[in-house]
């Protein structure tokens, strides 16, 4: 599977120990990058070791000579470190990074055989398709292969697409001894998004669901996964539609502050894009009651059973077409903030909620706003 090849790469020369001194991993699938860590943390650093082996840094917090100086400490205490560090956007902010950059390519030179040094750069986003990569993400990667890709390997870790998620649900499940079903599977990963992380993680959830019985059908994830997110976004999106912003507000509180948190926002984030562009069909073809919502969702695109007179009533709330329209642009405007690496993700969907919840202002026609003048 594609999205997994380079991950799978550097797991294969972490196995035969055929590695560089220093890797990039660039892009911000936590997925692949849990995968790499726990790889690293398997082969290289011994568990009753890990408090003298493993090490985390932000370069937003600490100077790259002193992470590099720490590399080139051997340690008393452990045969090998690992240095796992944040933040490279710090290395290409305003101002010169030339004496940054060459300080890592000077140590990649002449390395600590016992240590290994990890960049994250998961300031960028690489969509499974690589072709329709922000421009912004593109020339970002390009300057980074560019400088550290000279001296350092570079680790892809982009999204996946919801044909291989899929396949690697079910081979994920045949490892465990578990049949899912294709439609559970393909509900699953379109319900999450393609969001890997949280895609593994309702998967375990699931396989401790169904337990002896070792099958996983498409209503166990309606119910284990849909039911429990969805009513609570549906409420959500009830509280949005009547533009009650205080309820809106309690909501989503609740829902950053159980299971993922603000791990989830993504997720949350999808789901609340599928809900308006369901409304907007429901309002388009007049859709008055549950007969007439199936015949206008097609399949994989419908609601769940419970929430079909819900979204029904919410849809009619908005007086017209372009209302849903803003609200989609607004959800748009959201992810795209959300991915690129905010400060606090419960302040960009709080800022949603916040503007989902105001009235749309009308603007006046040209000829009566020159009337006025």
């Amino acid at each position: 599977m594609k999205a997994f090849a380079q991950a799978d790469r550097f797991v294969s020369e972490l196995e035969s120990r055929k590695l560089r001194p220093a890797y990039v991993l660039v892009g911000d699938e936590a997925f692949f990058r849990k995968r790499v860590r726990d790889a690293i943390l398997e082969h290289l650093v011994p568990r009753d070791l890990r408090e003298f082996s493993f090490f985390e840094y932000d370069l937003a917090e600490t100077s790259v000579a002193e992470v590099l100086d720490r590399a080139r400490t051997p340690s008393l205490m452990a045969p090998f470190q690992v240095f796992f560090v944040r933040g490279v956007k710090a290395l290409y902010g305003r101002g010169s990074n030339e004496e940054k950059l060459a300080a890592i390519e000077d140590y990649c030179k002449n390395p600590n055989p016992d240590a290994l040094l990890m960049l994250v750069a998961d300031h960028i986003s690489i969509p499974a398709d690589a072709r329709k990569m922000e421009m912004q993400d593109k020339e970002r990667y390009l300057r980074i292969r560019e400088t550290l890709g000279a001296f350092c390997g570079i680790v892809e870790l982009a999204r996946v697409e919801e044909g291989e998620a899929a396949r690697w649900i079910a081979e994920y499940c045949a490892g465990r001894e578990v049949k899912m079903d294709a439609d559970g599977a393909r509900e699953l990963v379109d319900a999450l998004g393609g969001d890997m992380m949280m895609v593994s993680n309702e998967l375990e959830k699931l396989i401790l669901y169904v337990g002896g019985k070792k099958r996983i059908t498409l209503g166990d994830v309606e119910t284990m996964v849909l039911a429990a997110k969805q009513r609570s976004l549906y409420e959500l999106t009830d509280a949005i539609s009547s533009r009650d912003r205080v309820r809106s507000l309690e909501i989503l509180d609740a829902l950053l502050s159980s299971g993922d948190g603000e791990e989830a926002a993504i997720g949350h984030i999808y789901m609340l894009a599928k809900t308006f562009r369901q409304m907007l069909v429901i309002l388009e073809r007049n859709v008055r009651d549950q007969r007439m919502l199936w015949a206008a969702l097609w399949q994989g695109f419908r609601v769940p059973p419970f929430a079909a007179d819900d979204i029904i009533k919410q849809a009619r709330r908005y007086k017209s077409k372009r209302e849903l329209t803003r609200a989609i642009r607004l959800v748009a405007k959201a992810d795209l903030a959300l991915r690129s690496n905010p400060v606090s993700k419960r302040l960009v969907l709080e800022k949603l909620v916040l503007d989902l919840t105001t009235e749309p202002k009308i603007e006046s026609p040209v000829w009566m706003q020159e009337a006025l003048l």
